[in-house]
Formats: structure tokens, C-alpha cells, sequence
């Protein structure tokens, strides 16, 4: 095994324990607004926290890019670990059971390992960069569906930026043309898993952070998927708009979006 892929394993199991752990407990959840609904819970910090104590137990040296704490550099900047230790805190924070830990490893710029965790079916999702995608043993492979027709897409809502809510409704009703139904579960990272693993047919998101969807990138990709922003290109790690499907439903779905687009979304 990959030994950065072990050590990324470990510690999303580690904070997918701390998480169930508290989820099980759930009058024990510190609660803190960040910002418009936005929060962060005294589990997501201990989830942080034991991720953190992971990664740099194994490599010290090594940067290390978390939603809560930000920028922990290392001498090696080169190598960079970006964590989310609880995507899909308001759902946590609410009980409904989906949720995820997401851990990508970037090298030079380019994600190399991603893992993303869900604590409470015990899926653990895993891609190496030319190695392929796993969901816990079983090899991923996202099937080539020939197009939009009749097709289960997977979206989350701007909440955070609601400024992009009408752009959200105007996408929906153009892909509803064609698309059969969709799926708004909250969690962008395990949205990403499902693409691979062909539980939904595609997904798309605007609002995200890197930490988000970084691992889950690598995962679909790795499964045969295409992912692009909204322009058809790469920077949806920094853009945060994304599409993820096979790559003909992608073409699609980029069809029904781009009409919708104003400036602030162009190249």
C-alpha cells in the first residue's frame, strides 16, 4: 500500500471515531456560528485535532490545510495534507446520519492520494493517482451512461452564499428537462464517492472549498469520471463551481449551466 495512503486511512478512521463516538452522544455537541449558516462543533475540532496528531506523528515535515485551522506549514511545502475532519457538520449537528471525514494529499499541486470516510456505514472510500478507486475492497469504475436522460443528479445548495440561490433554481429547472430527479444530501464529499461508486449519475455544486471536494476529485477521477468547473476547466479546487460525472453527462449538464452563467463565472 501506498505508506501516505496507510497513514491517511488512519486517520480518517481515527476521526470517523471520534465522530461516531459523538454522535452517540449528541447532548455532549458544542455548537459555534463561523459565518451565515455556517458552523463548527467542538467534534469537529477533536476530529481535526486527531488527524492532525496522525499526519504529523508520520510525516512532520509535511504542510498540513484544514477548514478550521487553516494553513499549518511544514518544511515541505511541496507536500500538502487538506482535511476536512466533519464534512457535513449540519447535518451531524441535526442527526442525520451523513457525514464524512476527507483527506487528500497534494503533491506539487497535483492530489496524488484521497480518502473520504463515512464513520457511520463504515465506507471507506480510496484513490491513489494511477491506481484506481476503491470503495473498502471493491474496485470503482463509474459506468458510461450514454446521457442526461432519466439520470439522478446529485447538488448542493449556495446556503453559505445565498447571492447564487437563483443561479442554483435556474440550473435545476434547465436540467430537469432531462435529468429524472435529484439528491441534496450535504455532504460534497461524499456526493463526489457516490458519483464514483454510481449511486448517483452526476454532480454539480457551487460554493465549495478545496477541502471539500479535493479527495473526493482524485476518487472520481480515478474511477474513470471527468471532473471540470463550470467553464469546462480545472479550477474548480479554487473557483469552487464543480461538475463531476462520466464525460458524456458531463457535457451535458456544462450545456444546460452555461447559459445560466453570468460574467463573474467566465474564464
Amino acid at each position: 500500500m501506498n505508506p501516505m495512503l496507510n497513514i491517511a486511512i488512519r486517520a480518517a478512521r481515527k476521526a470517523g471515531n471520534v465522530i461516531a463516538k459523538n454522535y452517540e452522544r449528541r447532548d455532549d455537541i458544542k455548537t459555534a456560528v463561523k459565518g451565515n449558516n455556517d458552523y463548527v462543533t467542538n467534534v469537529d475540532k477533536e476530529a481535526e485535532a486527531a488527524i492532525i496528531e496522525v499526519i504529523k506523528t508520520a510525516y512532520p515535515e509535511h504542510t498540513i490545510i484544514t477548514e478550521e485551522s487553516g494553513a499549518l506549514k511544514g518544511r515541505d511545502n511541496d507536500i500538502q495534507w487538506v482535511i476536512d475532519p466533519l464534512d457535513g457538520t449540519t447535518n451531524f449537528i441535526k442527526g442525520f446520519p451523513h457525514f464524512s471525514v476527507s483527506i487528500a494529499i497534494r503533491v506539487k499541486g497535483r492530489t496524488e492520494v484521497g480518502v473520504v470516510y463515512d464513520p457511520i456505514r463504515n465506507e471507506l472510500f480510496t484513490a491513489v493517482r494511477g491506481a484506481g478507486a476503491k470503495l473498502n475492497e471493491m474496485r470503482l469504475r463509474i459506468e458510461a451512461k450514454r446521457d442526461l436522460q432519466g439520470a439522478i443528479l446529485a447538488t448542493g445548495f449556495p446556503f453559505k452564499q445565498n447571492k447564487y440561490m437563483p443561479l442554483q433554481f435556474e440550473v435545476m429547472q434547465g436540467l430537469i428537462e432531462q435529468a429524472a430527479d435529484f439528491r441534496r444530501s450535504g455532504s460534497a464529499a461524499l456526493d463526489l464517492c457516490y458519483v464514483a461508486a454510481n449511486r448517483v449519475d452526476g454532480y454539480f455544486e457551487i460554493g465549495l472549498k478545496a477541502w471539500d471536494c479535493a479527495a473526493g476529485d482524485l476518487i472520481v477521477r480515478e474511477a474513470g469520471g471527468l471532473v471540470t468547473d463550470f467553464n469546462g476547466g480545472h479550477t474548480y479546487l479554487t473557483a469552487g463551481h464543480i461538475v463531476a460525472a462520466s464525460s458524456r453527462i458531463v457535457k451535458e449538464i456544462l450545456n444546460k449551466i452555461q447559459p445560466c452563467l453570468g460574467a463573474e463565472f467566465k474564464n
